[in-house]
């Protein structure tokens, strides 16, 4: 077993326990409350980002989001999936910029995958939004790339203030997917 497997292993027990103690906090606050239910917040990674409507191209994520759910029906699809969800609480080194050497990243400092395809019971590929030069530049988008490389899913990226036409974007996801 390797380093990062165990540091993943230990990241998710950490994960559990601390979701367990929420729910015994949870349970205790309730009972002091007379039975009323709080309210729980959603999870970070079911919370849908959005983006501002449109004033030129920029498409929103649900038009993302629809596309994948109805040409990609084969898929599970989960949204805005932290980096650690894959590849664990990872530290690898990698060469994000031409002109500096290798240096150690930790896969949490990577932007979270817009959405993830799941299927047999994995994650098949990844598929990112980003504006401007995000995915070429911005360290985050980078390290999230690093590590999909690492974990060998495919990394399907697209620039949200590009056209996007439905064609293009199932056509692009379907070539990397195979």
């Amino acid at each position: 077993m390797g380093l990062f497997d165990l540091l993943g292993k230990v990241g998710k027990a950490v994960s559990q326990v601390q979701d367990a103690i929420k729910d015994a906090s949870e349970q205790i606050s309730n009972q002091l409350n007379n039975g009323q239910p709080q309210q729980r917040p959603a999870p970070q990674s079911a919370v849908r980002q959005t983006y501002p409507e449109s004033t030129g191209e920029i498409k929103p994520k649900s038009y993302f989001a629809e596309i994948i759910a109805t040409e990609f029906p084969g898929y599970g699809v989960a949204e805005n999936v932290p980096v650690t969800d894959l590849a664990g609480f990872a530290n690898d080194s990698f060469q994000l910029y031409k002109t500096r050497p290798y240096q150690a990243y930790k896969a949490e400092w990577g932007a979270p995958y817009s959405f993830v395809l799941y299927a047999g019971g994995g994650p098949k590929g990844v598929v990112m939004l980003g504006d401007g030069h995000s995915h070429c530049s911005n360290v985050k988008y980078l390290i999230a790339r690093a590590y999909a490389k690492k974990l060998g899913l495919p990394y399907i990226n697209f620039y949200t203030q590009m056209p996007n036409e439905r064609e293009y974007v199932v056509s692009r996801i379907r070539k990397f997917l195979g």
